[in-house]
């Protein structure tokens, strides 16, 4: 139990313990992106619940990015003040945050942005809308983009940031085989897929300098026929190491992998856990910085494993967080009992429609308890 609380470092972040809130989407942004009050306070929650780092839910870089309502943005200067509120509060609480900075590319949301979205390449049966696709002059201009938001962050007050490049969005549709049908110098192997995202880090390092930590949220496979697979994905995060990525976060799948997708139900017992594992291994085998699993962990004794069988450096949740933000207090007291989180997915519907995310369970659960009790006689 103790590995699992003991201080640790990632780039001189100093974290309490080796538990990580992985990015959410909570759907509390106001519609322009700035930081509500409403997602401060759960900034605020998840720091007094005791999670070691918290990863925001992934924020915009540019208009065009935008891939759902009430997203948080980090594209203007304008957004600086209330996530440097944010971040504030979440220090008061003793808390350590960074941020996620992303654009959704083949997936970004016309009707929110009003802009045609843009892709690696333009392809057939996989989103209905049109789509254009890039050129250089794209390229450049994004990885300004990423460069900037990296630099708000920093100015912020952040204590990192987290580049994603998995799930499908932008980044990984760059890395996908299946997604990426340039035969430019950014298609192809996967030294010419990995271009992009490297242009993209080597933009935020300079952007934040060398002491300051950049992860890398990364899918290990995207689990379709013609993507991303565990091998490409592991000499790509070699590449980043060997340019000086401070952590990779293992995740996997697209919106269009089904039951193999990064949000998979079911996890109601151990050996349905950690679904990741296997891959996160793999990197481990061969990367020296920090790998954090992400994917259907629930358990306290898989959390150890993993951590003891060198499997991960870091746990990472995120539905477990939506019902208890205060797992980690729990489990450090001593309170060992697996994650009440069902993983059947409908905090994730609520959002989509526009709500704030919750544990609709926990919800209809309570309602549940309130009701009064019928007489029988």
């Amino acid at each position: 139990m103790q590995a699992l609380f003991l201080e640790t470092e990632i780039n001189g972040m100093v974290l309490s313990n080796r538990f990580v809130r992985s990015a959410t989407w909570s759907a509390m942004a106001a519609e322009d992106g700035r930081c509500t009050s409403q997602l401060m306070n759960l900034m605020v929650t998840l720091a007094d619940g005791g999670a070691g780092l918290i990863i925001t839910g992934h924020a915009y870089v540019r208009k065009d990015g935008q891939a759902g309502a009430n997203q948080l943005g980090v594209c203007f200067d304008e957004h600086i003040v209330g996530l440097r509120d944010m971040v504030k509060k979440v220090h008061d609480h003793g808390g350590k945050i960074v941020l996620q900075i992303s654009h959704a590319g083949l997936f970004a949301n016309q009707k929110l942005t009003g802009i045609i979205p843009i892709a690696p390449s333009v392809l057939e049966g996989i989103v209905r809308a049109p789509r254009r696709e890039m050129d250089h002059g794209d390229m450049k201009d994004l990885i300004y983009a990423f460069g900037a938001a990296a630099m708000r962050a920093r100015e912020a007050g952040f204590d990192g940031v987290q580049i994603h490049s998995a799930h499908g969005y932008l980044l990984s549709q760059f890395l996908s085989p299946m997604l990426n049908h340039r035969t430019d110098e950014y298609g192809g192997d996967i030294r010419n897929r990995t271009r992009f995202l490297l242009e993209v880090f080597q933009a935020v390092r300079r952007a934040v300098g060398k002491d300051y930590p950049i992860l890398v949220k990364l899918n290990c496979q995207d689990f379709v026929d013609g993507g991303l697979v565990l091998e490409d994905s592991v000499q790509a995060g070699c590449i980043l190491l060997d340019n000086g990525i401070d952590a990779i976060e293992v995740s996997g799948g697209l919106p269009i992998s089904g039951e193999l997708g990064p949000i998979r139900t079911g996890i109601i017992q151990e050996d349905r856990e950690a679904y990741f594992k296997d891959e996160a291994r793999a990197f481990k085998t061969r990367l020296s910085v920090p790998v954090i699993l992400v994917g259907g962990i629930r358990s306290f004794q898989v959390a150890k494993e993993l951590l003891e069988d060198g499997v991960a450096d870091y746990v990472s949740m995120s539905r477990p967080f939506i019902r208890e933000p205060d797992l980690i207090n729990r489990w450090k007291s001593g309170d060992l009992r697996t994650s009440t989180c069902i993983s059947e997915n409908s905090c994730l519907k609520a959002a989509r429609t526009g709500s704030a995310i919750y544990c609709v369970t926990e919800k209809i659960q309570q309602k549940a308890c309130d009701r009064p009790s019928m007489s029988l006689t």
